[in-house]
């Protein structure tokens, strides 16, 4: 197993089921398979996708901590970069299907409704985390403000859960289910990094100043 996940063909074939996503969409509009309100279908297709996406990006760490497979870290920036793609569609969907191009109507939408507010900060959130995402950007920044930069990606994932969970209003079990996946991930974070600071405190007591480790 971890000689396959250290080999070029894991990243493949992760990249070909990330991809798996957009064909099977393409091929049920090829067909006109896309029920009868088709934007709808795309919106939420892409918007469930960038949601699960986000939950594969953050679910990394903890699995491979827990299975104790250091190889998986090599997979998460481009499960991060899937999630900004499938969040780009269905962003793109809203900008040129539902309002044509018509800036100032979209800008009334985000002061006016809240899930499409809480839904554009969860994208724009994503924007720097995928400038960001190359190895040049991390010299640049330097790995502890990079760090923390893209702790940013939790702050998307809630509001992203929220938007999904205000536009639905009646049927609310699939956000609910991603909250509830998000918030377990999220715990995990919460309980290690206090586990961390529970450990680095007397060091730090005894020696004055020990640097921080970073979270997971």
């Amino acid at each position: 197993m971890r000689a396959f996940l250290s080999s070029k063909w894991a990243k493949i074939l992760v990249f070909t089921l990330g991809l798996a996503p957009l064909s099977a969409l393409l091929w049920r509009a090829y067909r006109h398979d896309l029920t009868a309100n088709p934007l709808e279908f795309i919106q939420r297709a892409t918007g469930d996708w960038t949601l699960r996406f986000l939950v594969f990006t953050l679910a990394v760490t903890p699995l491979r901590k827990l299975l104790g497979l250091p190889e998986l870290i090599r997979f998460r920036r481009m499960l991060g970069l899937f999630a900004f793609f499938y969040a780009c569609l269905h962003f793109s969907t809203y900008i040129v299907f539902d309002k044509f191009f018509d800036v100032a109507e979209m800008w009334k939408d985000v002061a006016k409704r809240r899930f499409i507010t809480v839904g554009f900060a969860a994208f724009l959130l994503l924007i720097p985390l995928a400038i960001t995402s190359t190895a040049g950007w991390i010299r640049r920044l330097g790995g502890k403000r990079w760090q923390a930069l893209h702790r940013a990606v939790y702050v998307s994932a809630v509001c992203g859960v929220v938007h999904y969970y205000w536009l639905v209003k009646s049927d609310v079990r699939k956000p609910v289910f991603y909250g509830a996946l998000v918030g377990i991930l999220l715990v995990w974070r919460g309980v290690r990094w206090a586990a961390k600071r529970g450990q680095s405190a007397p060091i730090e007591t005894a020696e004055a100043v020990v640097p921080a480790g970073p979270l997971p």
